[in-house]
């Protein structure tokens, strides 16, 4: 199960009304409170399925969710992301979503296919609300990974695939946009199994591709799969095996001649795929038994949950093609709320050591409650496996809720990534300050990737998040949602400072004035990390004996890492550093906890005094698209920007440029790229790692830090920061 009891999560940002649902040419309306999403006790965890859709930036998920919801009933009309009509998807219920057709906060719904009970979170695709897809992931038992058949594997999918991995979410993936010009899906498996390392293989194939998209092939069932008409108001054959869902005309049929031989290779192929991770269908094959469809079926699914196979869907959203299989396959494949296993941790308040729980899927109250809220945003009772709504709950992202005898117990948290940019933000009018800090703290408790503290230097609320979108769009809520208009700063890159070698140290803190003093000595060697661990700080205990006593050892670690939030070249943090304290000494009298953590801030500051110290900046992995022509002009900005390129790919007439760049010099690149391509061009970028700036820019930071503190003269025509 994801959760026990239920998750305070939103589901949505709004209810969605109870509409008719379409059943042919009639018209019937469904009520949908007699099929309540979050079940008081009547659907079992096997009528459950609890998904998420993620995905690259405009592979089309936002328009696929859409077309669930049209065709289970959900939605009495479909409308266009960024649609022309100016209504925009539903899920998409943020104006600036359906300005920029973009979907920026992850929504949720649910619906009913089958009597199965289905809830869907429609996540972002940007990288810079990548917290959305890390929440959802979180506490969803499976998910839909959609790529775009001319796109491919691009960078914010590797991304999505790591957080699947990381939350251990099955997942079937869906190849979209097969209608586009240039779209090739067979292409786009090569790249699972290439890029991503996944054991992929089809369980469709198309019926002719681009503008002659007009069905799919099932591999498993042996037929081919029609969808009639733009919404079905027309039937090519009544003698046919007609499906109706409403207002489309599933039609299934004969596969045509001209594809029977490579149905059948593309069969035995998943057919070989399957038997390579599924000990069952393998004995099966070695035996050169043929598989019956339940088989074929029952292997796949046993395969899918254990994350040893991924099964490949095809279709196109937009032309409403392919939907309704893959809903098929969400309850044949997809695991419901009892087949995750979901853990609790007991915080024992006497111990460091944290027990891990197996929580129960049992929807009765047998069990005690635990929830994870996972988004902020009218039931009466939930049970194990359900996604639920609370409304009036001060909470914030990542919160556990329990029962009062079971308060020892929290969920397993996310996976928070640290922010990468940071802006100076302030309200443009002063007497706004209340609606400014209200909607500061609503931002923050909703999303824990954006940061926001007070710079006593400069006098400014700094904000930090994943990007420079991240920041401007919170700025435009800001503005909408609370009347505030916002002034931003220059943005800041998140620079870091470690050493190059390691340093031993040996500092003694002693302070006498009058009666008990203070007295802390400590000895060790700070060292680097490697570079893959530049974001992260170590502090390691080699003492032996009773020279620091262990209560002082936590005093002497928080003074480490207090010294590290301001480092000597240019202000920023330190990280990448490993503190071993190897020994010391202490006083009877004198020493205490306020030593030892004064100790413990000299040594660093002695080390760091001791040794060469340099800047780190971050690298981000950029992916440029742009038609052959450009090709020159592109590759020559980016090296401009002092970018290292990894490799090109190449699609039709567009270029694909794989490069690593300091994000420092990567501000305005967008306006540059479409200057350069005609508009032509577009980029994404996600954080890689950190490594050591160049010497021009080191020496630039550390002479702006000096210029600041006063302590270098501020040099003729510039103005003191």
């Amino acid at each position: 199960m994801r959760l026990l009891g239920a998750a305070a999560a939103a589901l949505g940002r709004g209810p969605l009304p109870g509409v008719p649902a379409v059943l042919g040419r009639q018209r019937k309306q469904v009520n949908w409170k007699a099929h309540c999403w979050c079940s008081s006790g009547v659907i079992p965890n096997e009528k459950i399925r609890n998904i998420g859709i993620s995905a690259h930036i405009d592979s089309g998920k936002t328009t696929l969710t859409e077309r669930v919801l049209f065709y289970t009933g959900r939605i009495a009309q479909m409308h266009e992301v960024k649609g022309k009509d100016g209504v925009g998807a539903v899920m998409d219920s943020m104006e600036l979503e359906r300005q920029r057709g973009i979907t920026i906060q992850s929504a949720a719904t649910y619906t009913m296919w089958r009597d199965v009970n289905i809830n869907i979170i429609d996540t972002p695709g940007h990288v810079d609300f990548t917290i959305e897809v890390e929440r959802a992931l979180r506490v969803l038992d499976g998910a839909i990974l959609v790529l775009c058949a001319v796109g491919g594997v691009q960078c914010q999918t590797m991304t999505v695939n790591r957080q699947m991995k990381r939350y251990n979410v099955p997942f079937l993936t869906f190849i979209n946009k097969l209608d586009r010009m240039g779209s090739n899906p067979a292409r786009a498996l090569q790249q699972m199994r290439s890029k991503l390392n996944h054991n992929a293989a089809f369980v469709q194939i198309p019926i002719g591709l681009e503008g002659n998209f007009q069905g799919i092939v099932d591999l498993i069932e042996e037929r081919a799969i029609y969808f009639d008409g733009d919404f079905g108001q027309c039937l090519r054959d009544l003698l046919s095996l007609l499906v109706c869902f409403l207002s489309q005309i599933v039609r299934y049929g004969e596969i045509p001649a001209e594809l029977r031989a490579a149905a059948a290779d593309h069969r035995q192929e998943l057919i070989e795929c399957v038997a390579n991770s599924d000990e069952q269908l393998g004995e099966m094959f070695l035996e050169e038994k043929v598989p019956s469809v339940c088989d074929l079926k029952l292997a796949i699914r046993r395969a899918t949950l254990n994350r040893s196979f991924t099964p490949v869907f095809l279709g196109s959203a937009l032309k409403n093609k392919g939907v309704q299989p893959l809903l098929d396959a969400v309850l044949e494949y997809l695991p419901n709320p009892s087949e995750v296993q979901n853990y609790a941790i007991f915080n024992q308040d006497d111990s460091k050591e944290k027990t891990k729980i197996l929580m129960n899927s049992t929807r009765d109250n047998s069990h005690p409650f635990v929830g994870l809220a996972f988004k902020l945003e009218d039931v009466e009772e939930v049970y194990a496996g359900d996604i639920c709504a609370l409304f009036g709950i001060d909470c914030a992202s990542g919160d556990t809720f329990t029962k009062k005898d079971n308060s020892g117990l929290s969920m397993e948290s996310i996976h928070v990534p640290d922010p990468v940019i940071s802006v100076a933000m302030r309200p443009s009018n002063k007497n706004d300050q209340d609606k400014f800090s209200k909607g500061i703290g609503r931002f923050t408790r909703e999303d824990p990737t954006f940061k926001v503290h007070f710079d006593p230097e400069s006098k400014e609320t700094i904000v930090s998040g994943m990007g420079e979108l991240h920041l401007e769009i919170y700025a435009q809520r800001m503005e909408r949602e609370y009347g505030c208009p916002c002034i931003t700063g220059k943005p800041k890159v998140a620079f870091r400072e470690t050493i190059t070698a390691p340093v031993p140290f040996e500092f003694t803190h002693k302070r006498q004035s009058g009666g008990a003093g203070q007295f802390g000595k400590v000895i060790g060697v700070l060292e680097p990390l490697d570079p893959e661990d530049y974001t992260k700080l170590e502090f390691v205990d080699a003492t032996f004996g009773t020279n620091i006593p262990k209560q002082f050892v936590p005093a002497v670690e928080k003074g480490f890492l207090d010294a590290c939030e301001k480092g000597p070249l240019s202000g920023h943090k330190l990280s990448g550093l490993r503190f071993v304290l190897q020994d010391g000494a202490h006083h009877m009298v004198d020493s205490n906890e306020i030593s030892f953590i004064r100790a413990g801030e000299g040594a660093l500051k002695q080390a760091l005094a001791n040794t060469n110290v340099c800047i780190l900046e971050p690298i981000m992995s950029v992916e440029v698209v742009a038609p052959n022509e450009f090709q020159g002009p592109v590759i020559a900005g980016i090296n401009r920007r002092h970018g290292v390129i990894k490799g090109q790919d190449g699609i039709e007439d567009y270029f694909i440029l794989y490069a690593d760049v300091p994000l420092n010099d990567m501000f305005g690149y967008s306006t540059e790229l479409r200057s350069c391509t005609e508009g032509k061009g577009e980029y994404t970028m996600e954080y890689c790692r950190y490594q050591p700036c160049l010497p021009s820019i080191q020496e630039d930071l550390t002479n702006k830090y000096l210029e600041a503190t006063g302590q270098l003269p501020v040099k003729k025509g510039k103005a003191k920061n």
